[in-house]
């Protein structure tokens, strides 16, 4: 079991796991040169052969991105994105995936896949060549919580646009020991006007180049930081569709710090010391609720959709039909079947356990106890208080509370055919399941 108050240790299951790429390896020349410079080159030196690995690879990405728009661009240019975006929204760890997915289903749809969001400067130009030729440097599972990856599993655009060189706070999970980075990045009113400015074209141009490649489709889009950013996605998307997904807090704490240090781990330039994560995880959240009670008046009833992820398991079905209904998305019925479908083939799927103390459920609750009273989490059950699994005795005389992830309640049939998706993305590449996000820690003092 993973534990919560141990956030300096290895994650569970990265441990002997399978060789990944770092995602820097996807970043333009600039911006990495850019990235560097902040932190004053302060990378490990058993990491230095990946700062020169991506400088190397950086120059190539800039060049092919010139070429790509020499070869695309004024087609890019003239593509219209004739549908608003949905946005999924809402705190890391809080199903946001399983959303994502389940969306995705749906043949009206499409999604930034995973190498387009790592290589957002020339997939138009590369993908269908290189995911075939580099297939083995993607690992089969994610290292946060052993779900399924691949390059063409759909992936968050703040990915992307980390990639491209704009400001975001992902840019903390290169240097985890240093101050975070890229803060006003999560509520973009705190940026400057041209720095707002060129965020936006940056998306619309990324926005336009999936478009080209599946035309006529709706893109289902998934960030958490775009949470803090509804003012400005509905200035760029006046008739944009949001999908709110929340979790029992008292899980989503343990898990995001598991999330954030499996981050760390495989793809910063420093070993992660953990320090201040924790606070920054709680402060994170409150800011983000905070914000999004702000803004979420200004979309239009008929455009906002809020679920718990406890009901989605438990009733996906249910749940997403009232969704399409809110949402006026329509088709429901023709999609049923491929949703029936993908909930067989995950069915039996184990989520993880974590070890809460006492003290940081204490915490918790203290923190964030507007956002659970809110949403209902007061009134769920306790968990029963018991020792550390193979430890009668509490440690430092702090009992600790066992907290399990709900089990989805999917069909219980595992004897099903499965899923057939052709290789086009207009039926949604097989299974996917990917989460991977960024972690921060709440430094003040920098470290190398």
């Amino acid at each position: 079991m993973a534990t919560a108050d141990k956030p300096n240790a290895r994650p569970p299951g990265t441990a002997g796991r399978e060789w990944t790429p770092h995602i820097w390896q996807g970043i333009d020349f600039l911006a990495w040169m850019r990235l560097l410079a902040r932190n004053r080159f302060a990378v490990h030196p058993s990491c230095i052969h990946v700062a020169v690995i991506v400088t190397v690879i950086s120059v190539l990405h800039t060049l092919l991105r010139l070429v790509e728009n020499v070869v695309y661009g004024s087609r890019v240019r003239r593509t219209p994105l004739k549908e608003s975006p949905l946005f999924i929204i809402g705190h890391w760890r809080t199903g946001t995936t399983l959303l994502h997915e389940l969306l995705i289903l749906d043949q009206r749809h499409t999604y930034p896949t995973t190498y387009e969001c790592l290589e957002p400067n020339h997939f138009l130009l590369t993908e269908g060549a290189l995911t075939r030729l580099l297939w083995f440097l993607m690992p089969k599972r994610r290292p946060m919580d052993n779900m399924a990856a691949g390059w063409d599993r759909p992936q968050e655009d703040e990915f992307a646009l980390c990639m491209m060189g704009q400001p975001s706070p992902y840019t903390t999970i290169a240097f985890p020991n240093h101050a975070p980075q890229g803060q006003d990045a999560f509520d973009l009113e705190n940026l400057s006007a041209p720095a707002q400015t060129s965020w936006k074209q940056a998306l619309v141009r990324f926005l336009r180049r999936l478009t080209f490649k599946n035309p006529a489709k709706r893109l289902i889009l998934k960030s958490p930081p775009h949470t803090w950013r509804i003012k400005t996605l509905l200035e760029l998307f006046p008739d944009a569709r949001f999908v709110h997904i929340v979790r029992d807090p008292y899980v989503v704490f343990p898990s995001t710090v598991n999330l954030w240090m499996s981050l760390y781990h495989a793809h910063g330039l420093q070993n992660p010391t953990g320090e201040g994560l924790e606070e920054y995880v709680l402060d994170t959240f409150t800011r983000m609720y905070t914000k999004l009670e702000e803004t979420r008046s200004l979309i239009r009833p008929s455009r906002f959709f809020e679920m718990r992820y406890e009901d989605l398991v438990r009733d996906p079905v249910g749940q997403m039909r009232s969704l399409y209904d809110q949402l006026k998305l329509s088709g429901f019925e023709e999609v049923l079947p491929r949703i029936e479908q993908y909930l067989t083939q995950v069915a039996g799927y184990q989520t993880n356990r974590y070890e809460l103390p006492a003290d940081k459920r204490e915490l918790v609750t203290r923190r964030w106890g507007e956002v659970i009273r809110q949403y209902g989490y007061a009134r769920e059950a306790k968990p029963v208080v018991k020792p550390v699994e193979n430890d009668p005795t509490p440690v430092n005389g702090v009992p600790h509370v066992a907290v399990a992830e709900p089990r989805p309640v999917f069909p219980s049939s595992s004897v099903a055919p499965p899923i057939s998706f052709p290789r086009d993305r207009s039926a949604a590449a097989e299974l996917r399941s990917t989460d991977v996000q960024p972690g921060y820690r709440n430094g003040t003092k920098p470290r190398s």
